[in-house]
């Protein structure tokens, strides 16, 4: 008798910060693990996670995630604290840490959280070096994406 185990509908994403496409060119992304407390691996499996202001900090040698938002579950035990905006440390070799300092303290990038997955059992935290982005930028890109479609529906109806 052979158990098959169901494939996960959304390929193990548990969130997407969308909104850091938008306002940050990424340049660079990097996969690090984060150390989370018990209830927030609950609240994950449930996707009860908001990553929209969510970046990453940096103090004492150390990279932490800050501003992303992992709302409690009503059954969460009494005896724990549960502090959704807590700073969640992540977890990178020391190298990808003294590079990632040095790059943010060149002038205009930031570090952002643009997705939380499940690599097994793990938690994953996909953390990009990004660029802020200009207004006129962001309509540029607008632009670009509104002819790509129009380009395919051109495409689609001269074939038939």
């Amino acid at each position: 008798m052979t158990t098959k185990k169901k494939p996960k509908a959304n390929g193990g994403t548990i969130a997407l910060n969308k909104k850091a496409r938008h306002d940050f060119f990424i340049e660079e992304k990097i996969e690090a693990g984060i150390a989370l407390t018990g209830w927030e691996v609950k609240s994950l499996r449930e996707g009860k996670v908001q990553l929209l202001d969510s970046y990453v900090d940096f103090h004492r040698g150390e990279a932490y995630l800050t501003g992303a938002l992992i709302t409690p579950l009503q059954q969460a035990s009494t005896h724990t604290v549960c502090e959704p905006r807590r700073q969640r440390k992540l977890l990178l070799h020391k190298r990808e840490l003294e590079r990632l300092q040095q790059k943010i303290q060149a002038k205009g990038y930031t570090c952002v959280c643009t997705a939380l997955y499940w690599k097994g059992v793990h938690v994953k935290a996909e953390i990009a070096l990004a660029k802020g982005k200009q207004s006129h930028d962001k309509r540029d890109t607008a632009k670009d994406r509104d002819w790509a479609k129009q380009k395919e529906r051109i495409m689609k109806h001269s074939v038939r």
